[in-house]
């Protein structure tokens, strides 16, 4: 017998270039199991990140449904791109059925950014997520509607640089935390002006490492409130429709004379 959705509980996981974390959670998004990590396998290839997912889930809380967030492009479940693993063995793997045979459970895979934002966005109006980690991760959603992911990681922002290169880890190593806070700047200025947002939500392992004072309207979150999202993927039948978040209360409109 199907459960309802708001008995559902969900093996929630984070895949990052640096490690692999996960937890279950009820269908609010709740930590039903402490946040658990592993470091990223080498080579970071599918059978290596599927045994590791395995290995986290043992002694977890019993779960309906596994979550993934892939740090990659990923389409219908099967992931196009992973820059920061082993991408040649990625291309085309199909990380939803075949996790789904592992865990014995149906699972969903999206980009990593992409379910950072459905843990995180209110819901409201236009809001913009970056993840500052191994690379830089990007999602958009428009009043809790999870919009088709956006690959910013490789798109050029200088002449020499994607986004990526210019403010990716192997960046911030080469530079020195001065510099890339300078390059920071110079990106959230850049996104403020294309996509006039209405929230900027930043995530990731290296947020901890902004220094300057942040524009209202820009939230700092952390990968367990990215994490979240894990649980609003399974609330609807699809990661790409609408997410149930608070009513907004609005304002009769004015009469027309």
């Amino acid at each position: 017998m199907k459960k309802p959705a708001s008995q559902i509980k969900v093996l929630s996981v984070d895949i990052g270039g640096s490690h692999v974390k996960a937890t279950v959670l009820n269908s609010n998004g709740q930590l039903l199991q402490p946040y658990q990590k592993v470091t990223t396998p080498s080579p970071a290839n599918p059978e290596n990140i599927i045994k590791d997912i395995e290995l986290l889930g043992k002694g977890f809380p019993e779960y309906d449904y596994v979550s993934v967030g892939f740090p990659g492009y990923v389409k219908n479940g099967v992931v196009k791109t992973a820059p920061n693993l082993d991408n040649k063995a990625w291309r085309d793997f199909d990380l939803s059925k075949n996790l789904s045979a592992a865990l014995g459970k149906p699972a969903k895979v999206v980009n990593d950014a992409d379910m950072q934002g459905l843990g995180v966005v209110d819901g409201r109006g236009l809001e913009l997520v970056i993840t500052l980690g191994t690379g830089f991760g990007s999602a958009l959603l428009l009043d809790g509607n999870l919009l088709p992911h956006l690959e910013m990681a490789h798109h050029p922002f200088t002449k020499k640089h994607t986004y990526d290169e210019y403010i990716g880890e192997k960046a911030l190593d080469k530079i020195g935390d001065k510099k890339w806070n300078r390059r920071l700047k110079n990106v959230l200025s850049v996104l403020k002006t294309v996509f006039n947002y209405d929230t900027l939500y930043i995530g990731g392992g290296n947020a901890r490492k902004i220094n300057f004072k942040l524009d209202k309207g820009i939230r700092i979150v952390t990968n367990e409130d990215g994490i979240k999202g894990g649980a609003r993927l399974w609330i609807t039948d699809k990661a790409h429709e609408p997410v149930k978040l608070p009513a907004v209360k609005k304002s009769k409109s004015p009469k027309l004379l």
